[in-house]
């Protein structure tokens, strides 16, 4: 069991205060930007970047593909946060620091978590290239024991026992779906399953089958840890897959797949993502609003308004 004061609400803080006096922005809106997916980040206009490991407490990204810059800045009309680059429990971090910078965003203010990844797709159905608005998921290392809210609960982020039956947004799936048809995305846009396993490896033949069998449409190595943190601390969630290979489930074939094939994948496609992604937070209500605190006093009011 992790020590609870590795993610305690103490350290959390200081991380969020070590930002929030180096930056006058405060965005309502957080993006995570998965692997390859960077450039979303990089359309954010006044832009102002921390490096992960100039940032108090804050992780290091050590794969290819996650940068590894928190970057402020403004889309379409609308202050977010955005990481580029995540953190992965198979890069050896326990998973309450693969999430710890959830925790900070709801310190910063933050209330509406767009998270996004490459996936395989499971589903026959689905292409290379096909995005998948998150419905769901499936978080296999947390039906294994492995969850980041293991340990002492911190009661100002959330209750002990929180519920993930309503996990992501259902209006913002359903605005999502309508700026797909808007930009004409329809012939490529799905809304499925998604299911995280801990990797580094990909799947076996017969580990793609048993997860596709569970009811999975996709599988990744990351977010579904991110997003129980998230709703822990009572943020609004939109996932989105991008598709980038199809997962082997015949014993018959020859086909494999590897990281840089994935990357290849998503930097071609990043410039859909990143139109889509863009429409979207134009398109959402205030929740994702933005906002600018003009003194200490406002910004400890807007931040830590449920209690410190």
């Amino acid at each position: 069991m992790q020590p609870a004061e590795k993610f305690s609400f103490e350290r959390c803080r200081e991380t969020a205060d070590w930002l929030l006096a180096r930056t006058k922005q405060r965005p309502r809106i957080a993006i995570i930007c998965g692997s390859g997916l960077g450039p979303l980040a990089d359309s954010l206009q006044h832009q102002e970047s921390f490096k992960y490991t100039d940032i108090p407490n804050f992780p290091h990204s050590t794969v290819t593909g996650h940068d590894g810059h928190l970057i402020f800045g403004e889309l379409q009309g609308k202050l977010c946060v955005c990481m580029k680059g995540r953190f992965h429990m198979y890069e050896g971090y326990p998973l309450w620091k693969v999430t710890f910078p959830i925790r900070v965003f709801k310190l910063l203010g933050i209330e509406t978590l767009l998270v996004t990844n490459a996936a395989g797709a499971l589903a026959d159905s689905y292409n290379i290239g096909d995005l998948m608005v998150i419905r769901d998921h499936i978080n296999l290392p947390g039906l294994a024991g492995h969850n980041p809210l293991l340990g002492p609960n911190e009661e100002w982020f959330g209750p002990r026992f929180p519920s993930l039956s309503d996990a992501y947004d259902r209006e913002i799936r359903t605005l999502a779906m309508e700026t797909a048809r808007s930009l004409g995305y329809t012939s490529f846009i799905r809304e499925g399953v998604y299911c995280m396993v801990g990797g580094p490896n990909f799947e076996s033949i017969a580990e793609a089958r048993l997860l596709h069998s569970l009811g999975a449409d996709a599988v990744g190595m990351s977010t579904a840890a991110e997003v129980v943190v998230a709703r822990h601390c009572a943020l609004r969630v939109f996932g989105l897959s991008l598709i980038t290979n199809k997962v082997t489930k015949d014993y018959d074939t020859k086909e494999t797949v590897g990281h840089h094939g994935v990357l290849g994948v998503s930097q071609r496609r990043a410039p859909t993502l990143q139109t889509f992604l863009t429409e979207l937070v134009g398109r959402l209500d205030s929740g994702g609003s933005s906002s600018t605190a003009t003194s200490s006093e406002e910004t400890d009011k807007a931040t830590y308004q449920n209690g410190a």
